[in-house]
């Protein structure tokens, strides 16, 4: 092995690849291992008695998965779903959800040195799944926990929708 392709061996092993997508014009990024498909926004089925976030139910070839608001989950303004709104199916524990997100640009790899903390920001709902930030040319890139979008309490309820 060159020492070329050692070096770009070694800068590869200190990356990981994220989905990143957008809401209320900032930049979140989830670890792209935990993205099963992004989808168009179709109909989404109302489910009675379920807590605000949750948007209801769609069918994704005879499954049945629950699709979150994520601006809602993250404290955000309301807003309608627009042609480059999409649903971003997710894995969590064995278990498929979708977050309904304003748009999904790219896969990146963001050096796990580039990662800085989470600032103390904000209320506890939406500062306990913020992974940590990074910056790159067009901004900042919030990363997202999705094993901590929800309570285990939350989880639990989800999968007996």
């Amino acid at each position: 092995m060159s020492s070329a392709q050692n070096a770009e061996a070694l800068a590869k092993a200190d990356t990981a690849p994220y989905v990143t997508f957008s809401l209320a014009d900032e930049t979140y990024a989830i670890d792209v291992l935990q993205v099963q498909e992004v989808l168009k926004v179709a109909e989404i089925a109302p489910v009675p008695g379920v807590p605000d976030y949750i948007l209801g139910i769609i069918n994704l070839r005879g499954n049945v998965v629950t699709v979150i608001d994520a601006r809602r989950r993250m404290g955000l303004e309301d807003r309608e779903p627009t042609d480059t709104s999409r649903i971003v199916i997710i894995d969590v524990d064995n278990q498929n959800v979708g977050i309904l997100v304003d748009s999904v640009s790219e896969v990146v790899r963001i050096s796990t040195d580039a990662i800085e903390p989470a600032p103390e920001v904000g209320n506890d709902t939406s500062s306990r799944f913020i992974e940590g930030v990074t910056s790159t040319d067009e901004g900042l890139t919030i990363l997202v926990d999705l094993n901590k979008l929800l309570s285990d309490e939350e989880w639990a309820q989800l999968r007996e929708l």
